[in-house]
């Protein structure tokens, strides 16, 4: 820490307008380093969604954060949009269950900001472990399934969900459970992006290391205590610093570059493209911790066991069968160039679902978009989101 001061200190004198040597090559040289040591030893911050409007039919419409559900290791948010607090707009309304897997939910900004124009959204905001206090107890896989059947009771019958990544399991399972008891809860659409169901399809290099290691190898390499003095003092955690740094030794090359992209844009005093690259690794280096509980249970019952796929997954004692879902329409979506969950991982839902009728099915596989481009960016936007969409009004009543 003192020596990131120092640097962003010598960094902000040598960038200064003031300072005659900030106009130099060997200044704006030694500025720019000192902004990467700086950026790259920096603790990141929860960031903020920052989604104050939105265009429906043309106009702006203001929008503001509500939380209307608070459990100890999550918060149910929803974006409520001027002259829409009580459904006036009569829009479905959308459960987005953002992924626990390190990152905040504030990765899923553009996914959020595809869907405001044309539903409710809600959003499963999870709270860093490492502040959770003990006494709150332990946030388990089966806890998972718990926190989204309650919050699909808060957003209300009638309502849908979508699962961005690692959250499709718990998902399906929840959606299972509900449609075997005939619970009001059940959603009327289920949309799994990109999502593990059965890793067993197209490894990927996370699957590999999860069936190349025992359970007892992640409990002993990698699972920690909080330290104080945070509130989650002596909590075990998965701490998020070290599934970040998995996620970038998978695509080293790529990020080395951008940051060489960045040291040259800072030279010629690029202060656009500086920015783009700022705005994006303020989001992605921004990471929390997980609860060893649910850590550990999901790589032994999803990534070892494929205890889904292969029938045997209970939730405390209740076997989970998927076959029971017959009045929920699903919908897959999938990247041709996913690295984190290969391409026919989470299409495999549908033979799980085995009662359902084709009219309320549907999968896509999205060309050229890797993992974090299933549900961010350009192709998001204007080839995968609209499909979407279309799946929900069509399941509309």
């Amino acid at each position: 820490m003192p020596f990131r001061f120092a640097a962003e200190a010598s960094q902000m004198f040598l960038s200064h307008p003031s300072n005659p040597i900030s106009y130099t090559p060997a200044g704006r040289a030694l500025s720019a380093s000192l902004e990467l040591i700086e950026a790259g030893t920096r603790h990141y911050q929860k960031p903020a969604f920052g989604l104050t409007s939105t265009k429906i039919d043309g106009k702006t419409v203001p929008v503001h954060e509500e939380i209307v559900g608070r459990l100890p290791f999550c918060q149910l948010k929803r974006f409520v949009r001027a002259g829409d607090e009580n459904g006036e707009m009569g829009h479905p309304r959308l459960l987005i269950v953002a992924p626990m897997s390190g990152h905040y939910a504030t990765l899923l900004r553009d996914t959020v900001k595809a869907m405001l124009p044309d539903h409710d959204v809600y959003i499963t905001d999870w709270r860093n472990a490492s502040r959770v206090p003990l006494r709150e107890g332990n946030f388990d896989l089966d806890d998972y399934v718990d926190y989204l059947m309650d919050f699909l009771g808060l957003v209300g019958p009638g309502c849908h969900a979508l699962a961005v990544c690692q959250p499709s399991v718990p998902l399906l399972a929840a959606v299972s459970l509900l449609s075997a008891a005939g619970d009001p809860r059940l959603p009327t659409t289920m949309t799994l992006m990109g999502g593990p169901i059965d890793t067993r399809i197209n490894p990927t290099t996370p699957n590999d290391l999860a069936q190349n290691h025992t359970l007892e190898w992640f409990e002993r390499t990698v699972i920690q205590r909080v330290p104080a003095p945070s509130p989650g003092f002596m909590r075990r955690v998965y701490p998020g610093f070290l599934q970040l740094s998995g996620f970038m030794t998978m695509n080293l090359d790529r990020h080395v570059g951008a940051h060489m992209r960045l040291y040259h844009n800072l030279l010629k005093g690029d202060g656009d493209s500086a920015d783009q690259h700022r705005a994006f690794y303020d989001e992605y280096l921004a990471v929390m911790d997980l609860s060893a509980e649910y850590y550990l249970q999901t790589i032994k019952r999803v990534f070892q066991e494929h205890q889904l796929a292969v029938g045997t997954y209970h939730y405390r004692d209740e076997l989970v069968d998927p076959g029971a879902i017959t009045k929920c329409a699903l919908m897959t979506v999938e990247g041709s160039k996913d690295d984190i969950s290969g391409v026919g991982q989470t299409r495999a839902a549908h033979g799980l679902c085995s009662a359902l009728p084709d009219t309320m099915r549907e999968h896509y596989e999205q060309p050229d978009v890797g993992h974090y481009g299933v549900f961010n960016g350009r192709r998001w936007r204007q080839e995968i989101a609209p499909r979407i969409k279309a799946f929900i009004t069509r399941h509309t009543a």
